[in-house]
């Protein structure tokens, strides 16, 4: 019996959807793409069309012959590639090698798989369709962009800095992004102000205090955040310390109103990668390889084959199917009650034009498989899962419901006050819950200091009287806009319009890779490296990389999709700005590439003494790097911190050759004590973190860093002694055993926590 041939992506899919299809249909995958442009060839005929020249990836042959022999015994050939531009784009090459091979007319068709259900797979397999070459066209013309500017921009700061490096169409404009917050950051200047804060509580008869903040004085309200009108001195504050000491306080005015707070749309990508980041502490990458695995199907119960538990992760839209609805308004009623069922299904509104808006909001594909049911499978992906089914729920939920009451108390003095002095505070409780009952958001990033804190009261009235158990100063500095985190520079990038759901989580990694950003703490900083690459194609590729082009070439391409402008338009829309800007920069590579060789006061310690030469800085594949001006007569080189232009202060620590200060710096391998006479003087002692080696108990742990640096920790005696670990020592002494050392680690889900690797005992990171 002839059967059909259905070609998905990955094996994983490929599984589940054969659980579905049965015995009539063949399942294989492609793992992937199967055809890119060329690695060492520009593979863009810009005079013909900017026809692309796609070839095969290396190993992807057997893939290629197998997929075609299996068509060659098919009646029928569904292609079930991911339903986006990308998928649509591996579809398009695989009904081509299989075009070119199978001779008669094989009918093929393209099948849209937006959830791996058997409803789904049903659904999509009873309507089939032709390959949509505008989608094939506008994802070309995407890696076609990315390779013209890619192309030629990265061989140009292999010039200027070093090979290896790399400059993205989207990619550099992230970097643009992060930089431009660094410099705002290290330009601002903080503004001192002080607040006035006090405690309230009633006389007698209730011991429920309430903190209040001084509001107003005369007409002037009080501003918290460095703007006028503020407490703007020490002095000042003492003055209005003074004038309210000894003062009664008297309740002037209470206002109430009820106050509804929405329920949340269903989680497009980008609002997924932001909330897994903010709740779960995931990165985007990690959170897109679990929706992967949601998506393509779980076993969460064993021997039953795997179940799609989510739908199609990559989506910029929060509709959602009329089954899917009326679904989970059934779940809210039975398991909540009438009273938390809107009349209405709630609607949301659409915020992008673009061609996702064909799948829905990312949601569970099926509301009765409740996060309690998944409990056995791995914890990140049952995390993952909970987050979105809890989002979901909560969308169609009733709103939440807060009384909302605001008091002002004024400082009423028995000696009579030259100034009118009025507290403020702003309580609320929830009348009712409504979708909080459930999901609670959480915000990334704190409150500014003036905006009002919500406080319980208790039963106050107007004319009613109030004591002051405290009424104290409190000074504050207005502080610099954060650093983006990967969360919140998602979210900047789709509020620009830069950037699509299949590419955000690469466009944040990208950069973090390249080592032009550095994640700390969850925040990026920008290295010393990407603040030079970024001022350098801020400076000469202006035209092409910035936010208002980026954004507009991503609509672009969108056109292409819908069909409404060509291909060799849209890419030659970006061509001739990119190649004007291309070829002044190129003019200009030497004086560009001079202007970032500086020369130091540092003689060369090989030959300075007798040429008076001096020792230049420039960049090089591990940062910045000292090397004689006379190279190549004279090859001698000094490493230099590549992100500390100023030396770091000297310690206590004296230098083993000449018995002067030592500085901390960092070298090729990791941090050392160098001599502050450096290079005169070439002294150096290990940087250790103060904890005796537990194997000879003579050395010191110190960090190390190897070839492909990677850190890892390991006894100063080495090679006396190989003591090594992959983890981070802390000097705390285990409660259990009274080791004198634990390890820092970490859990699947991120959370890190302190281990002991003596008596394998576990404790909370404080």
């Amino acid at each position: 019996m002839t059967k059909s041939l259905v070609v998905v992506e990955s094996p994983s899919k490929a599984k589940t959807v054969n659980k579905y299809l049965g015995k009539d249909y063949i399942v294989e995958a492609t793992i992937g793409h199967i055809k890119n442009l060329p690695e060492k060839d520009f593979g863009v005929d810009i005079d013909n069309g900017y026809k692309p020249k796609f070839i095969t990836i290396a190993g992807k042959e057997k893939v290629i012959k197998k997929i075609v022999e299996l068509a060659k015994k098919s009646d029928k050939v569904f292609i079930a590639t991911d339903p986006d531009r990308e998928g649509e784009a591996i579809a398009c090459d695989i009904s081509d090698e299989i075009k070119k091979a199978v001779k008669d007319k094989l009918q093929i068709k393209r099948v849209l798989f937006e959830e791996i259900t058997k409803t789904g797979i049903q659904r999509a397999m009873s309507n089939p369709k032709d390959i949509d070459m505008n989608l094939v066209d506008a994802q070309t013309a995407r890696r076609v962009l990315d390779r013209i500017l890619g192309y030629k921009v990265s061989p140009f700061l292999w010039k200027v800095f070093y090979y290896g490096l790399s400059a993205g169409r989207v990619q550099s404009v992230a970097l643009k992004l992060i930089c431009e917050r660094e410099e705002e950051i290290r330009n601002f200047s903080p503004i001192e102000y002080w607040s006035i804060d006090a405690i309230f509580s009633k006389p007698s008869g209730s011991s429920k205090s309430f903190p209040s903040k001084l509001y107003k004085i005369d007409e002037n309200i009080i501003k918290y955040n460095g703007e006028d009108p503020k407490i703007e001195s020490l002095e000042q504050a003492h003055k209005i310390l003074e004038d309210l000491k000894d003062n009664k306080f008297k309740v002037i005015d209470i206002q109430s109103k009820e106050v509804k707070k929405n329920p949340p749309a269903p989680f497009t990508t980008s609002v997924l990668q932001q909330a897994a980041s903010t709740q779960l502490g995931f990165s985007p990458k990690k959170t897109m390889n679990l929706a992967q695995k949601l998506y393509e199907g779980v076993e969460i119960v064993k021997g039953e084959g795997n179940i799609g538990l989510i739908t199609y992760m990559r989506t910029d839209s929060t509709r959602v199917s009329p089954e899917a609805i009326n679904s989970v308004r059934k779940y809210i009623l039975d398991n909540f009650g009438n009273e938390y069922l809107p009349k209405e299904p709630n609607v949301f509104n659409k915020k992008s034009k673009n061609i996702q808006e064909a799948h829905e909001a990312i949601r569970p594909t099926d509301i009765n498989i409740t996060p309690d049911k998944l409990k056995k499978i791995d914890k990140s992906l049952y995390q993952l899962y909970k987050l979105i089914w809890e989002r979901f729920v909560a969308s169609q939920m009733h709103n939440a419901i807060l009384n909302q009451k605001t008091v002002l108390i004024k400082a009423i003095s028995p000696k009579g006050l030259t100034k009118e002095y009025i507290f403020k505070t702003v309580g609320s409780e929830i009348k009712f819950s409504g979708f909080l009952k459930l999901y609670k958001d959480i915000k990334e990033e704190k409150a500014e200091e003036d905006e009002e804190e919500d406080t319980l009261l208790p039963d106050i009235s107007v004319g009613e009287m109030l004591k002051a158990l405290s009424i104290t100063k409190n000074r504050h500095e207005t502080k610099p806009p954060p650093r983006y985190t990967e969360s919140s520079l998602i979210k900047q990038l789709d509020n620009l319009g830069i950037g699509r759901p299949s590419t955000y989580a690469l466009i944040v990694s990208t950069v973090i890779d390249r080592k032009y950003v550095e994640l700390k703490d969850r925040k990026l900083y920008a290295s010393k490296l990407g603040m030079e690459v970024n001022k350098l194609l801020a400076e000469y590729f202006k035209d092409v990389i910035n936010y208002e082009f980026t954004a507009h070439m991503e609509d672009e391409l969108d056109t292409i999709a819908n069909g409404d402008a060509s291909y060799e338009k849209v890419v030659d829309d970006f061509y001739k700005p990119f190649i004007k800007d291309y070829q002044l920069a190129e003019n200009k590579i030497k004086e560009i590439k001079s202007n970032l060789i500086v020369k130091t006061e540092i003689p060369c310690p090989e030959c300075g003494e007798q040429t008076g030469a001096k020792m230049l800085k420039k960049w090089g594949r591990n940062g910045l790097f000292l090397t004689c001006e006379r190279y190549p007569k004279c090859k001698a080189t000094a490493n230099i911190d590549e992100d500390v232009e100023k030396e770091e202060p000297q310690t206590e620590i004296l230098c083993p050759e000449c018995n002067s200060p030592m500085v901390l710096r960092v070298g090729r391998y990791g941090k050392f004590y160098g001599c502050i006479n450096y290079p005169k003087c070439n002294g150096i002692r290990p940087y250790t973190l103060g904890i005796a080696c537990p194997k000879c108990n003579q050395g010191e742990i110190l960090p190390r860093m190897n070839k492909r640096k990677k850190l890892f920790y390991g006894c100063s005696r080495f090679p006396e002694c190989d003591f090594i670990t992959n983890y981070e020592p802390v000097s705390k002494q285990c409660d259990k055993c009274n080791n004198p050392y634990l390890e820092k680690r970490t859990n699947k889900d991120d959370t890190k926590y302190l281990y002991c690797p003596n008596c394998k005992s576990k404790f909370d990171l404080e």
